[in-house]
This record gives C-alpha cells, structure tokens and sequence, in this order.
C-alpha cells in the first residue's frame, strides 16, 4: 500500500562498546528480521538462521523469502545467512563453533495451533527440541551471551477461557473489578487445561529455556507474546490474525472467523515494541524468568472491531464469512499483563496503539 512511511523506532537507540555477534533463528519472519535490522543498525553482526519452514507450514503465500532477501539487500555485509533447520543439531554446532555470539534472539518455530494437529511430531520437533539444540549449543559454545525466548500465551492453554466473561456489543470483556482486568499475568496456572498440540510443544520449550537460565545459571527469557504484528509479516490462512486480516479486505479475498462471533479480543504488540523488550533485557538480563508480553491495555481489539478500523482506513468492504465453531483451545478474550516485566524494566513503553499497528500494517504490509 502507498502512503507515508511511518517512523522505525529501531533505528532510534544505539548500543555503546564494541561491535557484537547477534544471533537470530527465523531471521526472515516477522520477529528475527525487525531483530535483524535493529541490531544491524546499531553497527553489529547479524547472523540469521531460516530455511523458510513458514511455506511448508502454510503455503507458498506466507514465504518468508522476500523477506530474506531484503534483508540481504538492507543489511548487505552486516548479515550473515544460514538456511539451516534447528533441528540439525551438527549444523547448529558448526555455526556455534564459527561464531561467539553476544546475543541469541529465539524465534524459529512452528506457531500456529491448527497445523500442529497435522503434524504432532514436526511440530514438537522444531519447537520443543530444536530449542533444546539450541540451548546446549548456547550453553557449550557462548555461555556469556543472553538468550531470549519467542513463548506464546498459549501456554496457559484455554484456562483465560474460564474467565466470568461479559458479552458486549462488540467484544467479550472482564468486569473492571476483576483482579484479571488489567491483563493475565504470570501467576495464571499453565495446568489443567487445554492448550493445542502447538501450546504443549511452546510450554515444553518454555519451561527448558527457564530451566537452563536457573539451573546452569545462565541468562535466559522467555516473553509469552500475545498476538506480534506488523506490516513484515506474512500473514496467512493459519497464522498472523491482523496482518492476514488486512491483507484479505486490500486483496477481497473471504476472512473466516471461527466462533465467539467474531467478539473474541487480541491484544496485539508491533514488532518494534517487542523488539525494544528485547533490548532492555539484553542489556541487563536476568536469569530464567517468564514475562507475559502484549500490546495488554495499551493495545488490543476484537475481530469485528478490527474488521471496522480496516474497512475505514482501506475504504473497502470485508467479505467474511463466521463459522459457530471455534477453534480447539483457542481463547475468547486475551490480554497480557506486561507488569512483571516493566518491574523489572522500567523504561519500557510502546511506541504503537491499536490503532496505529493498524495504520502501519495497511501503508506497509507485505500483501503479495
């Protein structure tokens, strides 16, 4: 879409010292390469790891290969491409072995619930131990790096769901005297529930990456994102509800929502936001701990509200179609409580609102 460039935060802050190392799995979806060109434009070495599982997972639509090769093209000499699987371990330890990594950003994966139910043990393979490769790599070869976590707030599974949810006109909401209404934080159980094949694969890398930062006492986190956004995703069918959404109304193709009468509420994070995250806990990182991370008040819609923001600034109908069955495990109503983590980091805050990722996604999303 044309219009004007909105600003890219990334490029705001500088790292001070030496040039570093910077680690990234799944460098070319949406996370690794907003990571990427941070890092990269701070003056330090990027190294990406992607072989664009996201086509297998979803189709040649949500390939991620225009995103590698823009980033060859933006980054040229500051990044360093391996198309490498995480769960080939003997790679994992060559590039190891080459490089001393400063930092390790973690967000390859397989991360929609839906496909997981196809393909149980692809889906634990690359999410579960792809990420222990990646950890006892870490821990052998750059034990002083900080290694950061992509979780999912499907590890609380359809627990939210239990919530004494009221029906309003246009979103399901909690009463405001709800000790959840701020957002779901940290201390919600991740037992007793139901939480996809794809939310049990994430609880078991969760729990490994916390476990590593307190039993080998290295520098590990894990940010449970609620829904990352923005324009460099790929959105498709299974995965990526705003960036899909909007590519559907500019492109009139049908949006199917799944139950809850479109009403069920999404807290969304720009890219940049959860990128900024990043930073301060690289910075000064701590060890082991689980931070809920979303766009919680600041940020978050319902589907049908969504619909509406688009069709204004597109000026285009949607054409959607509603199923009453939900999908299994799926949450009505999900807002993070970012807390514990602007405890710890206080200079945290967003950059972008709802109705700004909306903005951005519409002018600059990848719609091809």
């Amino acid at each position: 879409m044309k219009g004007k460039k909105l600003k890219n935060s990334a490029k705001s802050s500088k790292f001070s010292g030496k040039s570093k190392t910077i680690l990234i799995t799944g460098s070319a979806g949406l996370i690794g390469s907003e990571a990427a060109k941070f890092f990269a434009n701070q003056g330090h070495t990027v190294v990406g790891i992607d072989n664009d599982m996201r086509q297998y997972f979803f189709g040649k639509e949500a390939s991620t290969t225009w995103n590698r090769n823009r980033l060859r093209d933006l980054l040229k000499d500051k990044y360093i491409h391996y198309n490498a699987d995480i769960r080939d371990n003997e790679k994992l330890k060559e590039i190891f072995k080459k490089h001393k990594f400063d930092l390790i950003i973690h967000t390859a994966a397989q991360p929609s619930h839906d496909w997981a139910a196809k393909e149980p043990i692809t889906d634990f393979s690359i999410n579960a131990l792809g990420t222990l490769y990646m950890l006892e790599n870490y821990r052998l070869y750059s034990p002083e790096a900080a290694f950061i976590f992509t979780s999912t707030n499907k590890v609380y599974g359809d627990t939210p769901n239990f919530l004494p949810l009221v029906e309003l006109k246009t979103r399901y909401e909690l009463p405001k005297n709800h000790k959840y209404y701020k957002g779901i934080d940290e201390t919600m159980s991740i037992d007793n529930s139901t939480h996809s094949v794809f939310g049990a694969s994430k609880v078991a890398a969760d729990v490994m990456v916390q476990e590593y930062g307190r039993y080998f006492k290295l520098n590990t986190g894990v940010f449970r994102g609620g829904c990352l956004t923005g324009p460099a995703h790929s959105g498709t069918k299974l995965h990526g509800f705003l960036a899909y959404l909007i590519k559907c109304i500019a492109t009139g193709t049908k949006y199917t929502i799944y139950g809850y009468k479109g009403k069920q509420v999404r807290d969304n994070i720009h890219a940049q936001d959860l990128i900024k995250a990043f930073y301060l806990f690289y910075k000064k990182p701590t060890s082991g701990k689980a931070y809920n991370m979303g766009g919680s008040r600041n940020s978050n819609t319902s589907m049908i509200e969504a619909i509406s923001k688009v069709e204004e600034i597109l000026g285009k109908k949607a054409i959607v179609e509603y199923k009453k069955e939900n999908r299994i495990g799926d949450h009505i109503w999900y807002i993070s409580d970012i807390t514990k983590f602007q405890k710890d980091f206080p200079k945290f805050s967003y950059d972008y609102d709802n109705d700004r990722i909306i903005e951005d996604i519409c002018e600059n999303g990848h719609f091809g």
